[in-house]
């Protein structure tokens, strides 16, 4: 065999193994936390993705914003009315139970063999929070490949990439639970907390009780909570998170060891608990959906609060929160 033949069948076995690696399932390819629209457009026929597109009226869209156009393939499933949280026992935006999961998953076209990439608007540090906590709920999930789409729907647009306006159908799916309970701290971790930080993901206002959110009972923190406003994690002039060194010193303020984030509903914590667990790799962080709706609605629960009197006053003549 010449030299130029050997050189030829090698390139040709080199091309046809770039053409399996790029083929692979999600579980024999490596899964990163976020992936560029640039990665999504190379893989967007990869039978194992499944993009799932959750805009909804948190970032002003749902499911007329998907009509106008989405990434071609993506399913919609609105983060606000799909399912992805529910009231239970009287509290709003919980984890829905094991059973809801799996039908809310497996009806989405999702089981464990796929890549999952979560594609939120890409407009604000609020919207990044329904994607970080849909992601969080798959993890709960046991999903083994999950990932968000960084700057989300909006960096896809910007980068001049093709859209549809076809709604897509999912092929319903088994999906099976296998529930990572390390994930989710209940109101009763919360109580019998002695070792964990709780980790405020608030606006500081909230925090330090001069505005709560009207399902709230009470004004204030947890007691022991550090305050870490969830948008200090996010970059608004590129609609993203900010790089990874910079979200280094930004949780440096949280001690280490294990940690509980919260926060109204479990929504800014979402992108608390997703930077300081996923992208910074903090061992035992949580999250608790419940937060203060849930902790407040317990008159035995002790809330920590800098509001004065001349705040209510304020509020009773219109003068502020």
């Amino acid at each position: 065999m010449s030299p130029f033949a050997a050189v030829r069948r090698m390139v040709v076995a080199l091309a046809a193994i770039g053409a399996v690696l790029s083929a692979a399932p999600a579980a024999a390819r490596p899964v990163t936390p976020l992936v560029s629209v640039q990665w999504l457009k190379s893989h967007l026929s990869d039978p194992d993705i499944v993009v799932l597109d959750v805009r909804s009226v948190v970032d002003g869209g749902g499911a007329r914003a998907y009509a106008e156009g989405h990434i071609p393939g993506a399913i919609h499933s609105d983060y606000d009315k799909a399912g992805w949280r529910v009231t239970r026992n009287g509290v709003p935006f919980m984890l829905p139970t094991a059973a809801e999961l799996e039908k809310l998953i497996g009806e989405s076209g999702i089981d464990e063999d796929n890549h999952v990439i979560i594609v939120p608007a890409g407009v604000s540090a609020t919207d990044f929070g329904s994607a970080a906590r849909v992601y969080w709920t798959l993890k709960v999930a046991g999903h083994p490949a999950v990932s968000i789409l960084d700057g989300g729907f909006a960096a896809w647009r910007a980068a001049g990439y093709p859209v549809e306006s076809r709604a897509n159908t999912p092929s319903p799916k088994i999906f099976s639970i296998k529930p990572d309970e390390r994930l989710l701290a209940d109101v009763k971790l919360v109580e019998q907390n002695t070792r964990a930080t709780l980790v405020d993901a608030r606006p500081r206002s909230f925090f330090d009780g001069k505005e709560k959110v009207a399902a709230a009972k009470a004004y204030g923190h947890i007691p022991g909570a550090v305050s870490l406003d969830s948008a200090r994690f996010y970059d608004p002039a590129t609609n993203r998170l900010r790089p990874k060194a910079e979200l280094a010193v930004i949780a440096a303020t949280i001690p280490r060891g294990p940690a509980v984030a919260y926060c109204n509903t479990g929504h800014w914590a979402a992108t608390d608990w997703f930077v300081l667990s996923v992208i910074l790799e903090r061992p035992d962080v949580s999250l608790y959906d419940g937060s203060m709706v849930e902790w407040t609605a317990d008159p035995r629960h002790p809330v920590s609060s800098s509001r004065t009197r001349w705040d209510d006053i304020k509020k009773a003549l219109g003068m502020g929160l």
